[in-house]
């Protein structure tokens, strides 16, 4: 993804929402030649649902980045949008509304408009045989539902391909939990982890667009000495941080939390790994960072897990005690790698059975969108 793109899309943020928004601009750099490679006679169908949002948007970028092959593009959002004209790859769409007879000859529909939407109209499209890649909550705990990384669990999905006409569902995971396993499972692999605590600092796009034009409009107001407008959160988030704005069970975790535990156990196919989490807010604009403490039920030490990670796909390592350089969020925003960093042997633990590790992804992308786009890609 080019700056042109990122820019120009931003700026929609600002300016009312990705909701709002009638046209994206694609890269300048695109060319006549790769557009006629994405647009291929022998492609699947693709739908996009709620493509409007944050999310949405980004799934056409990567689409267009990883120039996925499809013959067809359909786009798909809420009655108000529909009509409006939207350009992709230098062709000219229009938005329909999403309805119950929206999904005829679709090969695979990736969702992104929220559980309710997911929940009426998800099945109804693989009643008309269509795979469905969903981005909400909605049947990530379903037994039947496989929950997939494909860096990490590929095997769930291997019953599932395009060509068959059968229509199925497949669950994208929560972010927070996409961006952690992609850093830890590497290392679970070579020394199987026993207990894991994760501390994640969240950003705004986690909430949507509207949650990332607040953040930029209380920054604003603040430094004016203006009250900040609190619509998308119920207290101030600029120059602030506070407990995720997930709603909070009679544990004492809330749902972003609880989802960490399910969702670990569930993709790694390991109910007695123990996983807490805390999941905080901050006021950062599109990827999360989490601290990561692991107890392994083999001996790992620092410099071999390092190895590990410099070695596992769709991870970069970070980490330069020297000059102190480690992830930061800003650094991985927009890009695919997930970076991790502050590799080290937890001291409070004897031997090597422990490690900390520091660990930043963009929420937009590869917690949501690129992952997506990756489990659709191996339909193909």
């Amino acid at each position: 993804m080019n700056s042109p793109t990122l820019s120009l899309r931003h700026n929609h943020f600002l300016n009312g929402g990705a909701t709002a928004t009638s046209t994206i601009h694609i890269p300048r750099s695109t060319s006549t030649s790769r557009i006629r490679m994405s647009l291929q006679e022998t492609g699947p169908s693709i739908a996009v649902v709620g493509v409007t949002g944050a999310v949405g948007q980004e799934f056409l970028s990567v689409l267009s980045d990883r120039n996925f092959p499809y013959r067809s593009l359909k786009l798909l959002a809420s009655k108000r949008s529909a009509g409006k004209s939207m350009k992709f790859e230098n062709l000219d769409y229009t938005i329909e509304e999403l309805t119950e007879d929206s999904f005829e000859g679709v090969d695979i529909a990736l969702f992104s408009a929220g559980g309710s939407i997911s929940k009426k109209f998800g099945p109804i499209a693989v009643n008309e045989g269509t795979i469905v890649v969903d981005n909400s909550s909605a049947f990530r705990m379903d037994e039947n539902v496989p929950l997939v990384i494909p860096e990490v669990n590929p095997e769930a999905m291997k019953h599932v391909k395009v060509g068959t006409g059968k229509g199925a569902l497949i669950a994208n995971p929560n972010c927070s939990t996409i961006i952690c396993l992609m850093a830890v499972t590497p290392l679970h692999r070579r020394a199987k982890v026993k207990r894991m605590v994760v501390s994640t600092y969240q950003a705004a796009s986690g909430a949507g667009a509207a949650a990332m034009e607040e953040l930029v409009q209380q920054t604003r107001e603040v430094l004016e000495g203006k009250e900040p407008t609190c619509n998308i959160f119920n207290q101030q988030y600029a120059f602030n941080l506070f407990s995720h704005n997930a709603p909070v069970q009679p544990n004492g975790y809330n749902e972003e939390e609880m989802k960490l535990v399910k969702e670990t156990r569930k993709i790694w196919n390991d109910m007695d790994v123990k996983v807490t989490a805390t999941c905080i807010r901050v006021p950062v604009m599109r990827a999360h960072a989490e601290s990561v403490n692991l107890q392994f039920e083999k001996p790992l030490d620092e410099d071999t897990a390092r190895d590990i990670l410099r070695n596992a796909p769709g991870v970069v390592v970070v980490d330069d005690r020297a000059s102190n350089r480690f992830p930061t969020p800003l650094e991985v925003s927009n890009k695919d790698d997930v970076a991790v960093g502050r590799v080290r042997r937890d001291v409070s633990q004897d031997g090597d059975y422990g490690l900390d590790i520091f660990v930043c992804g963009d929420q937009i992308r590869k917690g949501a969108a690129l992952n997506a786009i990756q489990i659709a890609e191996m339909l193909l």
